[in-house]
């Protein structure tokens, strides 16, 4: 499934007053962080995950091994923010066409 342009301006709205679930500590990608964004995907749907660098291709490389490991989509990318969509079985959020 991809995402069109409406559907990815809808989940902009969505997830513009959601703050970060997730954070990056000084450990960086664990196992741990994929296990709580995943599980965070699950629950919510959609997320932020604030991935706290200065390097820009470390970010990016950060930002890539998350959406192929969660196998969700990326919504947007704000500074070190990235916002996460994964639908889950029970549909939270209905996506227009």
């Amino acid at each position: 499934m991809t995402l069109s342009n409406k559907q990815k301006q809808y989940l902009k709205g969505l997830a513009h007053p959601l703050k970060p679930v997730v954070l990056l500590g000084a450990n960086g990608l664990t196992e741990g962080v994929m296990l709580e964004i995943d599980r965070s995907l699950d629950i919510h749907e959609l997320i932020k995950v604030k991935v706290p660098t200065n390097d820009r291709e470390t970010k990016q490389l950060i930002f890539d091994a998350i959406v192929r490991e969660t196998k969700a989509h990326k919504v947007q990318v704000i500074g070190h923010v990235i916002v996460l969509y994964r639908q889950s079985e029970d549909k939270k959020i209905q996506l227009p066409r």
